[in-house]
């Protein structure tokens, strides 16, 4: 049996672990870290100088915080993923893109030519945000989505292009808007080699990554004015509780034959993922969405903070 002086030595690393990751990443100010941890501010500013003391803190944070280790040895087990990262809840996204861009990072820094894909969305785009500069000419980075809606507006939180002047590799943007018009529109679109070339890619690629969008008003493919009030208001009649690459799905995670989604000009999903697909989301609101794709075998990894982690497991019934 371990002695209580151990045990509360790692119950310190831990609640030290959680205070820097929510100042040096989160970018919380202690006023913020003692409320969200049940402390002084006293006791906060101890905590966050501990870590340092311990070199827990480098250039990332580099001791597993219990709680969160738990949550995804549950979802691994429970939905038997490849990969499975859990990290703090912070205000922002920050902490999920610079856990997946410890991934992104290493199949980057690899000296063989390796094909890459993304989606797109604003967690996705932090990750990027994460990554340092490089020259890495070998590498494919391909996107699986568009990013315009039918009408010719551009997306703000598009991945590739980004990426690929970040680290010198060859970018491939699927050269079709995220929704058609029409089916006979999005089959013209799809016959053309530069679409057939990127999904070819797609279909090589090592890794992956995919944002996770929820559906309902408001949400990134209503706000980026790829669908509108209207086909939001169907895909809700439908089902539909959470998008891939602009794909709706429903609660079981089925993609759904109706809707916009015989207008959807992204690269096919596969169902069951045969790949490494990593699904990169947080928060609360995402959880219904995030264990749909999780229970339709959408993604077969996943990068997600305590709140989306928690509130899917939760749901599971």
């Amino acid at each position: 049996m371990r002695e209580p002086l151990l045990e509360r030595r790692d119950r310190k690393l831990d609640l030290a672990a959680r205070a820097a990751w929510l100042y040096y990443i989160a970018g919380n100010t202690q006023e913020e870290i003692a409320a969200k941890l049940n402390v002084s501010r006293q006791a906060a500013q101890r905590l966050v100088a501990f870590a340092v003391s311990e070199k827990l803190i480098k250039f990332r944070l580099d001791h597993p915080l219990s709680e969160c280790i738990a949550l995804a040895e549950s979802l691994r087990d429970k939905f038997a993923l490849s990969l499975c990262e859990i990290v703090p809840t912070g205000e922002t996204f920050d902490g999920i893109g610079v856990c997946a861009a410890t991934y992104l990072e290493a199949y980057l820094m690899a000296k063989a030519p390796t094909v890459l894909a993304f989606s797109s969305g604003r967690t996705l785009r932090l990750m990027v945000e994460q990554i340092p500069a490089m020259n890495q000419p070998q590498h494919k980075i391909v996107s699986i989505i568009g990013n315009m809606s039918h009408c010719g507006r551009a997306g703000r939180n598009e991945v590739v292009i980004h990426l690929s002047d970040r680290v010198g590799s060859q970018a491939y943007p699927v050269p079709t808007p995220v929704v058609a018009t029409s089916s006979e529109e999005r089959e013209l679109l799809q016959t053309q080699r530069s679409f057939i070339t990127v999904k070819t890619l797609a279909e090589q690629a090592k890794a992956t990554f995919v944002g996770i969008g929820d559906i309902a008003w408001n949400a990134p493919l209503h706000q980026e004015g790829f669908i509108n009030d209207e086909e939001v208001a169907e895909l809700l009649e439908l089902g539909a509780v959470g998008e891939v690459a602009g794909w709706a799905y429903n609660r079981h995670g089925e993609i759904l034959q109706k809707g916009t989604n015989r207008r959807v000009a992204s690269v096919p999903l596969e169902q069951p993922a045969q790949r490494l697909i990593i699904g990169v989301a947080g928060g609360a609101k995402k959880a219904e969405a995030i264990l749909a794709a999780l229970r339709g075998k959408l993604i077969t990894g996943l990068i997600a903070d305590e709140a989306a982690a928690q509130r899917s497991l939760a749901l599971v019934i």
